[in-house]
């Protein structure tokens, strides 16, 4: 063979070679994607022709090293009818943009804006259903659901959406319990006797790469769901609680979530609310977030007395406060006064009343639960109770003790947030599942429980000496997913004494975010306070414009800073026994025409506070210490 012969098959062969490579890559290019700003990876793990699982990394920016985040090692949901077996992929869409700005009353950021990258997978199963799995790509995190369409009254019985979570990977979990009251303990491993766990679910990936498990879009017909570890140690399967409500037609499951980022980036981050449905309320105006004098921490059966009520009625006044909420027994009410006379009183000074329910579907009477019962249950009961509350002037309610996740109270909680809406009442939901987005598609939730708080220390001693690094934990775990009703910032001890300083319970106002925050401590721990400390309480805002991490770990420290307007809140607190310097950078506020009032401890027992205009950003804490900074625009 001449030379020119074999120079020509030589080109052609690396022409062929070259061509098959490249076609080999686009399939692969098709096979993954990015989210917008190319930081998070999308990656399909095949076996032949099928999809296996998927792999999802990471990288700060992309000129940085990427990490493996999490895979996630099965999908898919099965129906009671015998579908969803053996998915077979039959159709993958190119990805393409969502895109939309939104407004919230409520939360870490008024101005949201949901902007993602979505590819929907069509896979068939052995008896030819199609189900889809949709998955969107944000630059702090992925969201993914299922679809599927002509339903006949069948029900999805078990989802496989499993995430891998390898050992020795740090995690702050917290095991799964009705009211989802527990701490967020560090671990390395999966090995528990506990096998279910709550969301959210906070993992450090890899150095400066967290991923934070959760889930958004719970309508009446779902239940809400949680991690289990059962069948392997590392693997975390999504599993919704009871339901028996059966399905026609279009069936679309809750969006699983994984927000993932620095842990500024998930300190920032909407997605809870981003995946979730709109605003279903027209008229809005009447929600009115604000602070809210609470009886029960210092006086367990305290709103069974006229004259205790009338008290914390007047410390909303002498603070400032708009609302005083009148708690449970109410309607055993005396010493001078019925709940009437209350009612007429809080009017009289010129404080909106929000009043106590017992949802009556987990601790009921029976069983020694305060009251009033059964007043909420039957529709036709709410509407009457709810239209006597609007027409006595009350504002709001908050209903406590619900039953779980399942199905049946998810539908109990949207039914009363509607009801309430139609009466113009603010909800806050106590010894409640987390939020999951209501938030947003019913902006009269204002705040929910869902959290080991201080209520604690009035129950036993589990908080003492646990506070402070629970405290420190709660900023990246529960408080990353919307309002949290840990009714903070209290000087003087309930049952149980706390040893956290006066400056880490006041920064925990501006750390813990809640619509209606609630002021527990008693009347007269609040009203001996400098002049300075109550002109904070009085007007601290409750709804935040910007919420931004400056320096933290979880269970050690944390420093936030959230702005309302032009005026920017910074607070931290220690999480640990030992003093600390926090170290944070403020520069982005800008000094020009600005003052600045910073409340840390002075660490003498007998005149606790340090107040001075200081505008730095290296303060040294005491230990289990914190500090307030306020900067307001002239």
């Amino acid at each position: 063979m001449n030379q020119t012969i074999l120079k020509r098959y030589i080109a052609i062969f690396l022409f062929i070679a070259t061509a098959a490579v490249n076609g080999w890559a686009a399939t692969l290019t098709n096979r993954s994607f990015t989210s917008p700003n190319g930081c998070i990876i999308w990656n399909t793990i095949t076996t032949g022709d099928s999809i296996t699982a998927f792999d999802i990394s990471y990288r700060q920016d992309k000129n940085s090293k990427t990490h493996h985040v999490t895979t996630i090692t099965e999908f898919g949901v099965e129906t009671k009818d015998g579908a969803g077996h053996h998915l077979r992929l039959v159709d993958t869409s190119d990805p393409h943009p969502v895109f939309e700005t939104y407004a919230m009353i409520v939360g870490k950021k008024s101005i949201c804006t949901n902007h993602g990258r979505e590819v929907v997978y069509t896979f068939e199963d052995d008896v030819k259903r199609q189900q889809r799995l949709v998955v969107r790509l944000y630059n702090d995190g992925v969201a993914l659901r299922y679809e599927m369409d002509n339903l006949l009254h069948t029900r999805v019985t078990t989802e496989h959406t499993t995430f891998r979570i390898d050992e020795g990977t740090k995690r702050w979990m917290q095991k799964w319990n009705e009211p989802y009251e527990d701490f967020y303990p560090l671990a390395t491993t999966g090995n528990d006797n506990n096998h279910r766990w709550a969301f959210p679910a906070l993992v450090e990936a890899a150095p400066k790469t967290w991923m934070l498990l959760t889930e958004a879009g719970i309508d009446g017909g779902h239940s809400a769901a949680s991690l289990y570890n059962d069948k392997q140690a590392t693997d975390y399967r999504v599993v919704a609680d009871e339901q028996r409500q059966n399905t026609s037609g279009r069936w679309v499951s809750p969006w699983r979530l994984a927000l993932i980022g620095g842990l500024e980036d998930l300190v920032a981050s909407t997605l809870v609310t981003d995946v979730s449905a709109p605003c279903r309320l027209k008229d809005t105006a009447w929600i009115q977030p604000g602070g809210v004098s609470w009886i029960y921490w210092a006086h367990n059966h305290g709103s069974r007395d006229f004259k205790i009520v009338c008290q914390y009625i007047d410390m909303a006044v002498a603070l400032g406060l708009p609302y005083v909420l009148i708690d449970a027994e109410w309607d055993e009410m005396g010493n001078g006064g019925t709940i009437g006379d209350a009612l007429d009183y809080a009017q009289k000074q010129g404080v909106k009343v929000l009043i106590w329910y017992n949802s009556s579907t987990a601790w009921l009477g029976k069983d020694g639960a305060p009251g009033p019962h059964f007043r909420l249950n039957a529709p036709e009961r709410r509407e009457r109770e709810f239209a006597w509350l609007e027409q006595q002037g009350v504002a709001g309610v908050k209903i406590d003790f619900f039953a779980g996740d399942k199905q049946e109270t998810m539908q109990y909680c949207i039914d009363l947030l509607e009801a309430a809406a139609r009466h113009h009442l603010m909800v806050n939901f106590h010894g409640a599942t987390l939020p999951r987005g209501w938030q947003r598609t019913y902006p009269n939730l204002l705040s929910t429980e869902a959290v080991y708080g201080a209520e604690w220390y009035n129950n036993s001693p589990v908080l003492t000496d646990k506070a402070a690094a629970h405290n420190a934990t709660l900023p990246f775990t529960r408080g990353i997913v919307g309002s949290m009703d840990y009714t903070p910032c209290t000087f003087s001890d309930s049952q149980h004494p706390h040893i956290t300083t006066h400056a880490h319970e006041l920064a925990l106002a501006v750390l813990f975010e809640s619509g209606l925050l609630h002021w527990a401590d008693r009347p007269e721990s609040y009203l001996t306070q400098p002049k300075q400390v109550k002109q904070l309480i009085g007007s601290l805002p409750t709804t935040w414009d910007e919420t931004r991490l400056l320096a933290g770990y979880p269970g050690e420290q944390v420093v936030m800073a959230r702005r309302k307007g032009r005026d920017w809140y910074v607070a931290g607190i220690n999480g640990t026994n030992e003093r600390v310097t926090l170290e944070f950078n403020i520069d982005f506020i800008g000094s020009k025409k600005t003052t600045t009032t910073v409340f840390t401890d002075s660490g003498n027992a007998s005149s606790p506070w340090h107040i001075n205009s200081k505008r730095k950003g290296r303060i040294v804490c005491e230990p289990r210490g914190g500090f307030v900074m306020v900067i307001k625009s002239k």
